[in-house]
C-alpha cells in the first residue's frame, strides 16, 4: 500500500501543477507495469465527466500487467463550509491483492480573488488488508508529491497547512 500511496502522491502534484495557473485538468490515468514501466493517459473527451467515468472504468476493470493506477480528476467537495474544489485522486493496486485509496486535494482556484491556493489532502476511502496506517500512507503521499521537482516547488509554494 506504501507504493500505491507514493504513486498516488506523485500524479496528484501533477495534477496540483496543472491546475496551479487556473487551467482545466484534463483526467489523469497513470499505471505502473509489471516490469516498473510508467504510463500516462490523458483522458481528452469532449465532456470532462464522460472522460472521468471512463477513467473510473478503467481503473475498476484494470489491464494485464498493470500493479497500481492513479486516476486524478477535478471535481468538488462539499464541505460543511459549502462547495469546494479539489482533484480528486483514486489509487488501485492490482497485485498482489486488490487494494485501493482515495483522497481529496482541496484547492483555491487561480480564478478567486485570493489566488491559487492548495489545502491539506484528505483521506475518504482506504480499502484493503487490515486497518491502514494513515500516518505512513500520508508520508508516503508526500513522498510522491516531493518526487515531483516541479510539480512539488508548485505544492509547496502555495501550500497552505490547513483543512479547506
Amino acid at each position: 500500500m506504501d507504493e500505491l500511496a507514493r504513486t498516488a502522491g506523485f500524479h496528484a502534484a501533477h495534477g496540483v501543477w496543472s491546475v496551479s495557473d487556473g487551467a482545466v485538468l484534463v483526467p489523469i490515468l497513470a499505471h505502473v507495469g509489471e516490469d516498473g514501466a510508467l504510463g500516462l493517459d490523458r483522458l481528452a473527451f469532449d465532456d470532462v465527466a464522460e472522460a472521468a467515468r471512463a477513467g473510473q472504468e478503467a481503473l475498476a476493470r484494470g489491464r494485464d500487467g498493470w500493479v497500481r493506477a492513479v486516476l486524478v480528476t477535478d471535481a468538488y467537495l462539499h464541505l460543511d463550509r459549502g462547495r469546494v474544489d479539489a482533484l480528486i485522486v483514486d489509487a488501485v493496486e492490482y497485485v498482489p491483492s486488490r487494494r485501493s485509496l482515495r483522497m481529496a486535494v482541496p484547492y483555491r482556484p487561480e480564478s478567486s480573488p485570493e489566488g491559487f491556493a492548495v489545502y491539506r489532502p484528505k483521506f475518504i476511502e482506504v480499502a484493503g488488508d487490515g486497518e491502514p496506517d494513515y500516518a505512513s500512507l500520508a508520508d508516503h503521499f508526500f513522498a510522491g508529491v516531493d518526487s515531483h521537482e516541479r510539480a512539488a516547488s508548485v505544492w509547496n509554494a502555495y501550500l497552505i497547512d490547513e483543512s479547506a
